[in-house]
């Protein structure tokens, strides 16, 4: 018996257990994966539980104020909650997030929701208003109409940030659409697991051929790129735009004459 009224049975999620024992739910990035929201990174967790991937401690909502370890206490909720568990309504999940985590892991889990109809950008700014709420209402902005995958989101909020122009999810002849179009001249594609199978492997390779027939350049970048090594993809992406201010994939420039009459 965890307290008077409440039992648990073995095997039982440790994480529901500890929210229970704190007399609070859960929410922001230890709420998420109920609502089946993006996060980067695993959340924090009840010692020897299977989501401690982190030393910060288990987010809730307790709303008494008193100082717990291993616990990180927001707001009190003022949304309705989950149904049936100890976990925080989306709506006050998202806006404890989005003032407590930093931009980019607040940023995922903001588009996840939104990307998928659960709620909207309008909604959340018209709960984060004042100075107090301008770092999460300026997240907000962040937001894509659509994105598919977190590694979308970040992407682009890192080439925006880089000074680059960028159109998400174009439609090019010959090739389909197309994750990322940079300057009008550079293809990003971002992969994921599935690209990584043989069938897609090829069909990916095609795709690079169509870009390069339409006299785009393309290239591909992954999990570990977009989220660990953003400033090594960014600056790769400049340097074959540099090559291609200057001429490099223009060969013709060289050795005129070198191409057969069509």
């Amino acid at each position: 018996m965890l307290r008077r009224g409440i039992y648990t049975i073995e095997g039982a999620d440790p994480v529901i257990i500890a929210a229970l024992q704190a007399n609070g739910v859960l929410t922001c990035v230890s709420a998420a994966r109920f609502y089946n929201l993006w996060q980067l990174h695993e959340p924090g967790g009840v010692q020897g539980s299977r989501s401690s991937q982190r030393s910060e401690g288990l987010h809730l909502s307790c709303g008494n104020g008193l100082v717990r370890d291993g616990v990180v206490d927001h707001a009190r909720c003022t949304h309705p909650g989950h149904p049936y568990l100890p976990v925080a309504g989306l709506a006050d999940v998202l806006i404890h997030a989005l003032r407590c985590r930093p931009e980019l892991e607040s940023l995922v889990i903001a588009q996840s929701a939104i990307s998928r109809g659960l709620i909207t950008t309008d909604f959340l700014n018209a709960k984060l208003l004042g100075n107090r709420n301008g770092a999460a209402r300026a997240v907000l902005d962040l937001v894509l109409p659509r994105a598919d995958s977190l590694l979308e989101v970040l992407a682009h909020t890192h080439f925006v940030r880089a000074g680059l122009r960028v159109r998400m999810h174009v439609e090019l002849a010959g090739v389909g659409e197309a994750d990322c179009l940079i300057n009008e001249c550079l293809v990003v594609e971002l992969d994921g697991r599935t690209h990584l199978e043989a069938r897609q492997v090829k069909k990916d390779r095609y795709r690079d051929n169509a870009s390069v027939r339409g006299g785009l350049l393309a290239l591909h970048y992954y999990y570990e790129d977009v989220v660990h090594r953003p400033e090594e993809m960014v600056n790769e992406i400049l340097t074959v735009l540099r090559h291609r201010e200057v001429g490099h994939f223009a060969p013709a420039r060289y050795a005129p004459g070198w191409v057969p009459p069509s």
